[in-house]
């Protein structure tokens, strides 16, 4: 039986969703480590009893942080019970938390990396991007490619995609296809684009001073669903990760490759919600499916 670990991005917070992790070993020290280095309470952030600017859990620079400190706190205690997976893959800022869990960098350097990801996202504004369920592929493909200042950003499955680019492109691409809906979603940017090039660049440059160790377990990267262990490759996969879209469809499909010791069969979400999951069982019918989201899911 082989095991991937899988880690969801934006679009999974909730409000609420620290209390389950309190409990964990180090997990309010995490939380304040976390806070320090933002300068603002992420965990009352988190239980919505934060107040002032920057106090809403659904912007990016909280959102982000947040997810990997709840998440690498999940890793942590299911390493602590000896468990590990065969294969490891994240969805957007998720990567950088599954390149954590294949030991690739510490925690200290995730927050680092995560907080300034955040905030150059949360700066590069004005775009707009909405997510298009039950399509035709090809039909979408012409349109997009049509189109200018739009690209698929997240190809989530062959049912979904989310669009990115200029709201004037966006919506109309998203209003021409023939499709059961297209969602706007409450985003403050147009990310996986090229309008996160000036923060991409940025952001890779941070990344240049920052090691990164072979990874324990491979990784599928969003920009190449390929499985890799080199650190060089992982980073440099990451680099691009910003203006290159999430190949997540891809990344299931990679489940039952032959480039693996042995297909997958068991993809455990972990971190709040089941967005991952839904999406492996709609689209991989001989994988299962399982969610850590609290202690309690780990018997603690």
């Amino acid at each position: 039986m082989a095991i991937a670990w899988v880690f969801p991005g934006q679009g999974s917070q909730k409000l609420g969703m620290a209390e389950g992790v309190l409990t964990l070993p180090g997990a309010r020290e995490r939380f304040a480590e976390a806070s320090a280095l933002l300068g603002r309470d992420l965990l009352a952030i988190c239980g919505g009893q934060a107040e002032g600017e920057l106090a809403d859990l659904n912007d990016t620079r909280n959102t982000q942080p947040a997810l990997f400190v709840v998440e690498s706190l999940l890793v942590d205690a299911l390493r602590a019970q000896g468990r590990q997976p065969d294969l490891v893959a994240g969805h957007s800022l998720g990567e950088l938390v599954a390149l954590y869990a294949a030991g690739v960098f510490d925690v200290a350097t995730g927050l680092r990396l995560m907080q300034v990801r955040s905030d150059l996202m949360a700066r590069a504004g004005g775009g707009a991007m909405t997510a298009v369920m039950g399509f035709d592929r090809d039909e979408l493909e012409s349109l997009v490619a049509a189109t200018d200042g739009v690209v698929i950003a997240n190809d989530n499955s062959s049912a979904q995609v989310v669009l990115s680019g200029t709201p004037e492109a966006v919506a109309a691409v998203s209003g021409q296809l023939n499709c059961k809906r297209a969602i706007p979603l409450a985003v403050s940017g147009a990310f996986h684009s090229s309008f996160m090039a000036e923060a991409a660049e940025a952001f890779g440059a941070e990344l240049d001073a920052v090691p990164f160790a072979d990874a324990a377990i491979p990784v599928l990267s969003n920009t190449d669903p390929s499985p890799a262990t080199s650190g060089e490759a992982l980073k440099h996969r990451l680099r691009s990760q910003m203006i290159t879209g999430v190949r997540w469809r891809e990344t299931m499909e990679t489940f039952g490759s032959s480039d693996l010791p042995e297909p997958i069969d068991t993809a455990v979400e972990i971190g709040p919600g089941n967005v991952l999951s839904g999406l492996i069982k709609r689209s991989c019918p001989g994988v299962s499916t399982a969610q850590i989201a609290t202690a309690a899911d780990l018997g603690l």
